[in-house]
């Protein structure tokens, strides 16, 4: 039986979903609770374990970068001893999460020498099409499009029930990063899409990046959605004051007709398939209650945020 390590939490997360996790043997320190108890963390952080605010983390991974140091690290010795045929890693954000470069170096000294398989996906069809490239690499490609079948099925009936609603688009923000702030990029507007809305301040397929304040002003959103990379929602909830500082924060009408939420990361920054999906019938709901419920399972993934 191949013997994988997954690098990434989302990949973990898919092998998870598709009853594929008997291969997996390594992964990081950043993976879903149920592989953290069952499987072996080989991928460290120097921040792990660290309570940084946004700014902190913001300013030491500029820094580093900029010195040319990496911020995660391989155990070794450990993925020696687990001697894959297969390390999934990525090429997407060399910030997030360790990147193929990091992984080739740790594994260079390895006697048996592993395939590494890149998953990055920019838009919401790669994160689709990598289940695929996951379950193909284990020759178990038909588990893949049975698991994405349903996972379409989901969503065209959030789609299907939005358009029978003639409900028209929310005009929406949703923030990747609070300080400073970031919109959303990647397969996230796409989501915001499919749960009808429109993200103007977002860039599609494309990286996240830093938004000027006087632009979110004149933008005037609708509805707000916070979901700060890596953060749950009580962490968010401690730096929520850096909004609430902002001038002209009470004017937004968003703000006005309460309709801020803050939500867990994984939803939306982190690339699985079934947890995009997810966030997808969460948006759908926060946008349009009058058309859509948000599934009871998806209670608690997000909270309304009263503060004015």
């Amino acid at each position: 039986m191949l013997k994988v390590c997954s690098f990434m939490p989302a990949v973990t997360q898919m092998l998870y979903d598709m009853g594929l996790q008997e291969h997996l043997y390594g992964v990081t320190f950043e993976c879903p609770p149920q592989a953290l108890k069952e499987k072996k963390p080989v991928v460290r952080c120097i921040l792990e374990g660290k309570n940084y605010t946004s700014k902190q983390i913001d300013v030491f991974f500029s820094e580093s970068k900029q010195e040319g140091k990496k911020l995660y690290y391989v155990d070794e010795e450990a993925l020696a001893e687990i001697a894959p045929d297969i390390i999934f890693t990525q090429d997407m954000c060399d910030v997030c999460q360790i990147d193929t470069e990091c992984t080739a170096a740790a594994v260079a000294n390895l006697d048996k020498q592993p395939e590494l398989i890149s998953i990055s996906p920019m838009g919401f069809d790669d994160v689709f099409q990598n289940a695929v490239t996951i379950a193909k690499a284990l020759d178990k490609e038909e588990v893949a499009y049975a698991y994405l079948i349903k996972l379409n099925d989901r969503v065209n009936h959030v789609i299907d029930t939005i358009i029978a609603s003639k409900a028209p688009k929310k005009k929406v923000l949703l923030l990747e990063w609070l300080e400073p702030i970031y919109n959303c990029g990647h397969w996230i507007p796409h989501q915001i899409d499919f749960a009808g809305g429109v993200d103007i301040m977002s860039n599609p397929s494309g990286n996240s990046g830093v938004i000027s304040w006087e632009d979110i002003l004149a933008y005037n959103p609708e509805v707000i959605v916070i979901a700060p990379c890596g953060f749950s929602m009580k962490r968010t909830l401690s730096e929520m004051h850096l909004l609430l500082l902002k001038d002209g924060w009470n004017s937004l009408e968003a703000v006005q007709k309460q309709q801020v939420f803050i939500t867990d990361f994984d939803l939306f920054t982190q690339s699985s398939a079934g947890t995009l999906v997810d966030g997808i019938e969460l948006l759908a709901g926060l946008f349009h209650p009058e058309a859509i419920s948000i599934p009871s399972r998806l209670k608690g993934k997000y909270q309304k945020f009263y503060e004015f």
